[in-house]
């Protein structure tokens, strides 16, 4: 049974525009969605070759095959390319130049020199085949630190027409599955030729998939950051602190916690405004961040209110940093409008033990006072909370629910 090849190319390019379309409102919505735009252009280019093969009945034979076939190979290649984009790779544009261009001689060699359906069958073949390979290992390389089930199922469907090429150019050179034509194929031929239709539907949905999953994973982080400072906001902080308790729990190696205040700062705000107020918060914050290492959390949890959590570490070493923290504040100054603004830090430091178990409030607790105390005692200094408090605290809390219970 033969195919009639501008029926398979009309097929070829009504889905083609369909994935088109679907990329189009995908980066109407998301502007800033690169590998979206370039996967658009993709299918368009793909239904544009997909609409020079169908003409092959009324134009020249040699336009027809270079432009529809060059086409095709450029719209896998431009998948490629869109793949490096949303990896935030080097996008591959003289590789897509040479592949692309490099087709178009061999192609009108074996229409012209020598009228070879089977060699352009090859051709082609290698042509796309070569872009999707090397697409497939970008998505398999773990460069995001995982692989994403959109991104394992964009490489599955490559790699299924990649095989599909393989064997359609074996059977073609072979001439297996019976005669070829100009304007019709044999069965074997037309079916390897829809699976690369089905294939490139299926990268697109995989496509589809990372971008959601990319989308998704921004609004997350967005939702844990501080607006003016960038570092993670209590929201953030409190899972943090979680996290950390429960780590604990099963380690039982503890970690500190540090509460911090900027001495001062509403005095800034009634003065100089809140703008001078909001600059003197992110230049902490900057100095802050080059104290601490690269596993410690700095979050804001109020106006001028942080908190820093310090995994893994005693409260001798906390202090160390702590010192730190202090020092660095008082030697930052902020020019604002030709005065030079200072603000000081107060620190309060607790570290989790077994008895806190997984509250977190104690823990919290115990660094407040401590801060507390350290502004009782001059502010631009630290303070350690010592067990004797927390034991007062624990016995505190426990006299209310023994007079609850009798």
């Amino acid at each position: 049974m033969t195919v009639d090849v501008p029926t398979l190319y009309i097929v070829i390019l009504t889905n083609c525009v369909a994935i088109g379309l679907v990329w189009l409102f995908v980066v109407r919505a998301h502007p800033n969605l690169i590998a979206g735009r370039i996967w658009m252009a993709g299918a368009f280019v793909g239904a544009g070759g997909a609409g020079a093969s169908m003409l092959r009945e009324v134009a020249v034979p040699l336009i027809a095959i270079l432009v529809g076939n060059g086409l095709l190979i450029l719209a896998s290649c431009l998948s490629w390319i869109g793949t490096r984009q949303f990896l935030g790779e080097k996008r591959p544009w003289l590789a897509t130049a040479a592949i692309t261009l490099g087709s178009l001689p061999a192609l009108a060699l074996f229409t012209v020199w020598q009228n070879d359906i089977a060699a352009r069958i090859v051709i082609y073949s290698i042509g796309q085949c070569i872009p999707l390979g090397f697409a497939m290992a970008d998505l398999l390389s773990r460069r995001e630190g995982r692989r994403t089930p959109g991104m394992m199922l964009a490489a599955t469907a490559m790699g299924f027409v990649v095989v599909g090429d393989i064997f359609r150019a074996v059977l073609a050179t072979t001439g297996t599955g019976g005669p070829l034509s100009f304007l019709n194929f044999n069965s074997v031929q037309s079916a390897f030729l829809l699976t690369t239709l089905f294939g490139a539907m299926v990268w697109n949905f995989g496509f589809l998939l990372m971008t959601i999953d990319r989308l998704r994973n921004e609004i997350i982080h967005l939702a844990v950051l501080d607006d003016l400072t960038g570092i993670a906001n209590r929201r953030r902080f409190i899972q943090r602190l979680d996290e950390e308790c429960s780590r604990s729990c099963r380690t039982g190696q503890p970690f500190t916690l540090l509460a911090i205040d900027l001495d001062g700062f509403k005095g800034i705000n009634d003065r100089y405004g809140h703008q001078a107020g909001d600059a003197c918060l992110r230049q902490f914050t900057d100095g802050a961040l080059l104290r601490l290492r690269g596993h410690d959390l700095l979050a804001r949890t109020g106006g001028d209110e942080f908190c820093v959590i310090l995994p893994a570490t005693g409260l001798k070493a906390a202090e160390a940093v702590a010192r730190s923290l202090v020092e660095s504040a008082r030697e930052q100054w902020l020019d604002w409008e030709g005065e030079a603004l200072r603000t000081t830090v107060s620190i309060g430091l607790a570290e989790w033990s077994k008895r806190m178990g997984r509250d977190t409030g104690v823990l919290m607790a115990l660094a407040d006072e401590a801060l507390y105390e350290a502004k009782r005692a001059g502010r631009d200094t630290f303070i350690s909370a010592g067990r004797d408090r927390l034991f007062k605290m624990l016995e505190a809390q426990s006299k209310p629910a023994a007079a609850t219970g009798s």
